[in-house]
C-alpha cells in the first residue's frame, strides 16, 4: 500500500475528495487514491479498498503514533461495565480525538426467559490502571470461532512504558473470612464459573446480577442455577445476605459477592456482622512480560501473532469486522473497521482481516466485535467533536459497552 504526502492546496483538494468519498457507498472505482488526513499529532486517518473473492471491501484506519510523548491510547467505557453507549458519545465524552468499538458483549439473552441482558463485554478490561473486569468462561463468549490456543482472557492494550502489546490478563482473587479463604472466580462478569464465587463492585453498574448464574463454562444456553447465594460487605464486613442475584447501583464502599453451586454452598456460611477481606488484581499471564502492568487494556482475540497469521481461523464466513493492530514494537497502533454501507457489507473473513493488518505493517493483531458494532470515529480538521468516518451496517451506531480510545495531549500542535 502506497502512502502519498501532499501539502498545500493539493493536499487540502484531495482531503477534500476523499472525506466525500468516504461518505459515499458507491463503487470503489468512482473514488480517487486515499491519501493520510492529519486528526491531531501524531494520529491519521485513511480509507482504502481491499479486493476479495466475493467483492470489495472498506476499511477505515486510524495510524497512531504512541512513540510520540503528546499521544496515549485507553479505554473508553460509559462508566460502568454493564452500560452501553455509542462511540461517539464515549469519545466526546472522554476527550478522545479518534477511536474504534471494542470487545463482543452481551448484546442479547433469549436463552434464558426473564433474564434481562446485562450489556457487559466478553473479555477483561482494564482502564487508567484499574481492573474493571474479569474474562467469562470461554463457553460464555459472544463471536466468532476461537482460533485453537487462544482463551477469553485476551487482551489488546497499552502498559505503563506507553507502549501497545497483546498478552493475557487472569484474575486472581482471595475471599478471607474466619472460616479460611476462597478463590475468587469472576470480578464484574455476566457469566461466573461453574461451582465458583464472584465479586461486583461500584464499576459493575446498575444491571441485574442474575445472568451471571446461567449457563456452564462450555454451554452458554444451559438453565441457571438453581443454587445461588449473594452476600453485601460494607467496609470489610457482611450487611446483608441473600438467595438470589440482586440488582442496582452498588455504593463505593460496599462489595457484592455471588455463588453459585458449591460457591454459593461457601457463603451460606457467613453471616451478617462477619469480617470478610476480598483482594483482586488482573495478573499478565506471560512470563518475564516487558513494559509493566497494563494502564489500558481491552479484551479482543488474536488473530496475527509475530507477523504471521494464526492457525484454524475462519476462511469462509465474511462479515464487517473491527480490528486493532501492534506495529513498530509497540510505538504504533493501528485502528481498523470496515464499512457496512450496502456496497461493501460483504466484509472479509477473519483471515482476510489478519492479512491486511499484516500488509499494512502489524506484527501483532486482534479482531475485536464486528457487524452492527463496527465503528471508526475522528475527529475532522479544525472540529471539537468526533464525526463516524465509516458507515456503521445497521444504519447507525449501536451502543456499545467499551473502546479503544486515542487521545492527544491539549496543547499539542
Amino acid at each position: 500500500m502506497t502512502v502519498t504526502v501532499l501539502r498545500g492546496r493539493a493536499f487540502l483538494m484531495l482531503l477534500l475528495v476523499s472525506l466525500l468519498g468516504a461518505s459515499l457507498a458507491g463503487a470503489p472505482s468512482a473514488a480517487p487514491a486515499p491519501v493520510w488526513q492529519r486528526v491531531a499529532a501524531g494520529v491519521e486517518y485513511r480509507w482504502f479498498d481491499i479486493t476479495s473473492s466475493r467483492g470489495t471491501a472498506r476499511a477505515h484506519l486510524l495510524s497512531v503514533d504512541l512513540g510520540d510523548a503528546r499521544v496515549s491510547a485507553g479505554l473508553l467505557y460509559p462508566g460502568a461495565v454493564a452500560a452501553r453507549s455509542s462511540l461517539s458519545a464515549l469519545a466526546d465524552g472522554a476527550g478522545a480525538v479518534g477511536g474504534v468499538n471494542g470487545d463482543f458483549f452481551h448484546l442479547s439473552e433469549t436463552q434464558h426467559p426473564g433474564v434481562e441482558a446485562t450489556g457487559a463485554p466478553v473479555g477483561p478490561a482494564v482502564a487508567e490502571g484499574r481492573a474493571l473486569k474479569a474474562a467469562v468462561p470461554a463457553g460464555q463468549r459472544f463471536g466468532p470461532a476461537l482460533p485453537p490456543g487462544t482463551n477469553t482472557r485476551q487482551v489488546l492494550g497499552v502498559g505503563e512504558d506507553g507502549l501497545a502489546r497483546i498478552g493475557e490478563l487472569a484474575l486472581e482473587g482471595r475471599v478471607s473470612s474466619a472460616r479460611g479463604e476462597l478463590s475468587l472466580g469472576g470480578l464484574n462478569q455476566y457469566a461466573l464459573p461453574v461451582d465458583s464465587v464472584g465479586l461486583f463492585t461500584k464499576d459493575w453498574g446498575a444491571a441485574s446480577r442474575a445472568r451471571a448464574t446461567c449457563g456452564t463454562d462450555t454451554r452458554r444456553d444451559a438453565p441457571c442455577s438453581d443454587e445461588t447465594y449473594e452476600v453485601t460487605l460494607r467496609g470489610g464486613q457482611v450487611v446483608a445476605v441473600a438467595e438470589t442475584p440482586g440488582r442496582g447501583v452498588i455504593e463505593p464502599g460496599t462489595e457484592v459477592l455471588l455463588g453459585r453451586e458449591r460457591g454459593a454452598r461457601e457463603l451460606r456460611h457467613m453471616a451478617v456482622g462477619d469480617r470478610v477481606h476480598v483482594t483482586y488484581a488482573l495478573v499478565a499471564a506471560e512470563q518475564g512480560v516487558q513494559g509493566g502492568a497494563f494502564r489500558f487494556a481491552v479484551g479482543g482475540y488474536p488473530v496475527l501473532r509475530g507477523g504471521r497469521p494464526l492457525d484454524g481461523m475462519d476462511r469462509v464466513t465474511p462479515a464487517v469486522r473491527t480490528a486493532a493492530g501492534v506495529r513498530d514494537a509497540g510505538r504504533r497502533l493501528l485502528l481498523l473497521a470496515l464499512d457496512g454501507s450496502a456496497g461493501f457489507r460483504t466484509g472479509l473473513t477473519v483471515v482476510e482481516v489478519a492479512d491486511t493488518m499484516r500488509d499494512l505493517g502489524a506484527t501483532d493483531a486482534v479482531n475485536l466485535d464486528g457487524g452492527g458494532s463496527s465503528t471508526l470515529v475522528a475527529r475532522k480538521e479544525g472540529a471539537s467533536r468526533v464525526s463516524v468516518l465509516n458507515h456503521p451496517s445497521g444504519g447507525a451506531q449501536r451502543a456499545v459497552p467499551n473502546g479503544i480510545g486515542v487521545f492527544v495531549r491539549p496543547g499539542s500542535p
